[in-house]
């Protein structure tokens, strides 16, 4: 009854994520932040709300309650002959303000899906579909010169995008000597981003300029971990945790277009296709190294620290079509980027039958976050807290975790924009056992 439960919960939920990923391309946002103007956008946060509850630890995470998606090497923390499934939402909420003016954006969208099940022995498989990066931003401003609003009549200049780039996974790992875990990880990237600017004029006499880019992108690459358990006291033990991702070149094409619209007649000026993987220097997305390590006692607690870092200053963002949107007062460049994220879980007591509050897990967490990019040659950071829980729901380990990500990004000079976000997350977490053979006496 619970595997035909699970299958018809994730075909729909394939559906809902297909469905979303769709209404994002019709003109909805997936996610909002003025930062995401340049490259491939704003990148998201690796993991479900297991991972987002910690401050974004996972690297040296071994737990057989939960889907650990950010090392392949961690699938192999489980039962023997369980079925595990992950679905997780999002909600997120930006407040903004840059030179007097504030603005505020609430986004929903879908955070992940994944499934993992054993294959043999001390092996074991998952996979699964998240988003990798979002473009979203919408800027309106008039002209304030009065000497050209004395000939033309007002002038609106706008800037806006919107779109995804989703990541579809695949992977399995193994464990030897009870200790040493390896896994591999196939990612497939996809999705479109559109960036348009415009000038229109409130006299139709003249002609108002729409110019933009449409871009359809595509990439595959290969991600590979490794964990080592230590056991170093009674009842303790150390983990040491690693992550390497292949860098990438994108494939796909850019369409670049302008046209003007005069008296409702639209002409269209200009209208290129640009395909990547015939350009000279060809656009790439950054390889990246992680490294972690935790401490858990007995089923209680699990304390770790991770540090990832990836150098994107030979993407060629800068000088391809479409992925630099470098103005006279906001100049991007391609920079490196790393993380800090330390996080702490606590259970009271998981067998407790008689108060509730002790079989909750209880997280927290911290990260310092420096983007792959420079804003006027001032790198673009955030930082923030976190926390979360995990609410026990019948047997087995089902559950729904949520966790809460309150921080700041940016600051209020150098015409750069300060970002103040909630971000919400709940996981439902889905769990049961099979492969089991009844055995009747």
């Amino acid at each position: 009854m619970l595997r035909k439960t699970i299958g018809k919960f994730l075909v729909a939920s394939i559906l809902v994520f297909s469905g979303n990923a769709l209404h994002a391309q019709s003109g909805a946002y997936n996610g909002y932040t003025p930062y995401s103007m340049y490259g491939v956008g704003d990148l998201q946060n690796p993991g479900s709300a297991y991972n987002k509850s910690m401050g974004g630890v996972g690297i040296a995470s071994r737990n057989n309650r939960f889907m650990n998606l950010m090392n392949p090497a961690a699938v192999t923390a489980r039962d023997s002959l369980s079925f595990m499934g992950d679905f997780g939402m999002m909600a997120n909420s930006q407040f903004y303000k840059a030179d007097g003016v504030t603005s505020a954006n609430n986004i929903f969208n879908i955070s992940n899906l994944a499934i993992s099940f054993p294959v043999y022995r001390s092996s074991a498989m998952y996979l699964g579909i998240a988003p990798y990066s979002n473009v979203g931003f919408s800027f309106t401003s008039p002209e304030t010169d009065q000497s050209i609003i004395g000939q033309t009549g007002n002038i609106t200049y706008s800037s806006d995008g919107e779109g995804s780039i989703y990541q579809a996974f695949i992977g399995g790992g193994v464990t030897f000597w009870k200790r040493l875990s390896l896994g591999v990880e196939g990612i497939y990237y996809f999705g479109t981003l559109t960036k348009t600017s415009s000038v229109a004029f409130s006299n139709t006499s003249y002609a108002s300029i729409t110019s933009g880019y449409e871009m359809t992108l595509r990439a595959g690459t290969a991600k590979f971990g490794v964990q080592y358990e230590i056991p170093v006291a009674e009842d303790f033990t150390l983990t040491a945790g690693a992550t390497y991702k292949l860098g990438t070149k994108l494939n796909g094409y850019v369409d670049d277009y302008k046209y003007k619209v005069a008296s409702s007649v639209t002409d269209t000026l200009k209208y290129n296709t640009d395909t990547l993987k015939n350009a000279s220097e060809r656009v790439k997305l950054a390889s990246e190294l992680g490294v972690g390590i935790s401490l858990k006692y007995r089923d209680n607690w699990v304390a770790e620290f991770d540090y990832t870092r990836s150098d994107w200053r030979h993407s060629n963002f800068a000088n391809t079509t479409g992925f630099s949107n470098s103005s006279d007062k906001a100049t991007f460049a391609s920079s490196y980027a790393q993380s800090f994220r330390g996080g702490f879980e606590y259970t009271p007591n998981r067998n407790d039958i008689r108060y509730y509050y002790k079989r909750i897990t209880y997280r927290a967490g911290a990260y310092y976050d420096k983007s792959y990019y420079l804003l006027n040659d001032n790198p673009v950071t955030s930082a923030g807290i976190t926390f979360g829980a995990t609410l026990p729901i019948n047997r087995w380990y089902n559950g729904i975790t949520f966790s809460v990500d309150m921080g700041q990004r940016g600051k209020l000079d150098d015409y750069m924009v300060r970002e103040r976000y909630v971000n919400f997350c709940v996981s439902f977490n889905i769990f049961d056992i099979w492969f089991q053979k009844p055995r009747y006496e």
